[in-house]
């Protein structure tokens, strides 16, 4: 007999079917740089955030072994307790020559990154400006920090501008407690599912005559932009201007976690205050040295080949859906990122074009709200440099046979 609370949820599961949102795991049985293999069958992998395709590098899984074997395979206790390992520091020491900042600081995830930074630095006196297409983990730290949270348009410096001038006169009216109210501008600089960039000089310029802080999320640049793949933020020539520099370990460093970058202090004051850092057993010791591997290795000629791979694979997949108007024709001259979007409107047409890409042995999965807009769902394409021309190719002719199938014309889908 089921327990009293499960009809609810049932209930809840089956308008969650009903609205084409419902969400299953699906067991990967094996997997290599290019390719998994989901029910049996291998499938050239183009959702999949390892961008230089180093999750699976000899020198990463070397590092992992040697750590395992040196320390095991826990950290076994928080940070503050006994489980600093000396291989945190290392890491944490050579993400901040990685970003050109004072100090970094390293979690478990991403996610627990900017939990633990946003409601440290900002609370219910204070003010978070935050871009509408920011990830879910800004959004949610956004809202647990209490701060009064204003949303402004997508990459809209103008609008950043109109709520700059509220935020300030909000706080000079209300300065009377024991510090002024602080304005924290909250964005990435890659964004996940459309795949562009912020405007961030225009951005840290408006901080700057603000008097505001900046978080930007470089997630998505991490490895891929900017010298030695430090960042968009290190590409302009801004690294000193941003405040706060938030990181990823697991995507094109192919390993996990996630980490903040920035004055010695700031991170003297995570270490006090975020309390995902606080209350966390810390990242095991094989993460933290593949991670290090990683970095090192994206600073070298090894690193630079992988990206000049990578962004060929870029330009060559960006023309093919560019060609058939899945994307602007400007993403294919430049492309922002590694991730191409076809939007393609609602929950069921991009679940059944992501199964009919499984059907012809491309896996491209289907992003649907709460990840994007309610009539935003979408099929996210990113690109790898372990993929082959071959591998693009047949992109070409999955996207030719979408459009036949569901009746797209080649305008569709474009952003």
């Amino acid at each position: 007999m089921n327990p009293p609370w499960d009809d609810p949820l049932a209930e809840a599961l089956e308008q969650q079917r009903q609205a084409g949102l419902l969400r299953c795991l699906t067991a990967v049985a094996a997997a290599d740089a290019r390719t998994l293999q989901l029910e049996g069958r291998f499938l050239v992998n183009f959702g999949s955030n390892d961008y230089l395709g180093l999750a699976r590098h000899p020198a990463l899984q070397e590092a992992a072994l040697r750590a395992i074997r040196d320390w095991g395979t826990g950290s076994t206790a928080s940070r503050l307790i006994c489980g600093s390992l000396a291989l945190h520091h290392e890491l944490e020491e050579c993400l901040a020559a990685f970003k050109g900042t004072e100090a970094a600081l390293t979690f478990a995830t991403g996610h627990a990154a900017a939990m633990g930074t946003i409601p440290a630095l900002v609370g219910k006196d204070d003010f978070i400006l935050l871009d509408r297409l920011a990830h879910a983990c800004l959004v949610d730290a956004a809202r647990a920090s209490g701060a009064h949270v204003r949303v402004f348009r997508h990459n809209d410096a103008a609008d950043l501008e109109r709520l700059l001038r509220w935020a300030d006169h909000q706080r000079t009216a209300a300065a009377v407690g024991p510090r002024r109210p602080r304005i924290l501008i909250v964005t990435e600089s890659v964004f996940s599912m459309d795949g562009d960039r912020a405007p961030l000089r225009e951005i840290v310029d408006l901080k700057d005559r603000h008097g505001a802080w900046l978080f930007v999320d470089e997630a998505h640049a991490t490895g891929l932009i900017g010298p030695g793949g430090s960042g968009c933020i290190a590409e302009a020539g801004l690294t000193a201007r941003v405040e706060i520099h938030m990181g990823t370990l697991g995507k094109a460093l192919g390993s996990a976690g996630g980490f903040i970058a920035g004055s010695r202090r700031l991170i003297e004051w995570l270490v006090q205050r975020a309390r995902t850092f606080m209350f966390s057993t810390a990242p095991p010791p094989a993460q933290v040295a593949a991670a290090r591997a990683a970095v090192e290795l994206v600073q070298g000629n090894e690193g630079q080949q992988l990206r000049d791979r990578l962004w060929q694979n870029v330009r060559s997949a960006a023309a093919i859906l560019a060609e058939r108007g899945v994307v602007p024709a400007a993403t294919a001259r430049a492309p922002a990122s590694a991730i191409l979007p076809w939007v393609v409107g609602d929950n069921e047409t991009a679940l059944a074009c992501a199964a009919a890409a499984r059907q012809a042995g491309l896996f491209i999965p289907a992003v649907r709200y709460p990840a994007v807009g309610r009539k935003a769902a979408r099929l996210r394409i990113t690109v790898s440099a372990a993929h082959e021309p071959r591998d693009i190719e047949r992109l070409r002719t999955l996207v030719m046979d979408l459009q036949q199938r569901f009746g797209f014309s080649n305008s569709r889908g474009s952003t």
